[in-house]
């Protein structure tokens, strides 16, 4: 069992499915989407996430590099709070990166991306 991540929320972010990254600070919001079989686990608190586009969200960092997100993820698959389906929003700081360790890692799996948002979580809420 992880600070964060328990198995019923790891069962949903598993399942496939699709994964809403919305930019809370940007002016507008921004919002992109994803997958979640696309989103890695490196620790605890941090998620790695590829990215061949998502520029709306890139851009919103301009004026800060680390910047809030929150993602949104759900399954039918799984009960939740009132029957079947649960969801979560993760809430953190995320950054691109261009380079490195995690950026290496992210490219073997996914040859088509231009960068990696890495995502420092500060907190995960059930929802549904």
């Amino acid at each position: 069992m992880t600070k964060f991540m328990n198995e019923e929320f790891l069962d949903v972010l598993f399942d496939k499915g699709p994964a809403t990254i919305v930019s809370v600070n940007g002016n507008p919001a921004s919002v992109v989407n994803t997958w979640t079989q696309y989103i890695s686990v490196v620790r605890d608190d941090t998620l790695l996430i590829p990215a061949a586009g998502m520029h709306s969200i890139e851009n919103d960092f301009e004026n800060d590099p680390k910047h809030e997100l929150t993602i949104a993820i759900g399954s039918y698959n799984y009960e939740g709070k009132a029957g079947m389906g649960r969801g979560y929003h993760i809430h953190g700081q995320g950054e691109f990166i261009t380079e490195g360790e995690y950026f290496e890692q992210m490219k073997a799996q996914f040859d088509w991306i231009r960068a990696v948002l890495v995502v420092k979580i500060h907190d995960i809420e059930q929802k549904i």
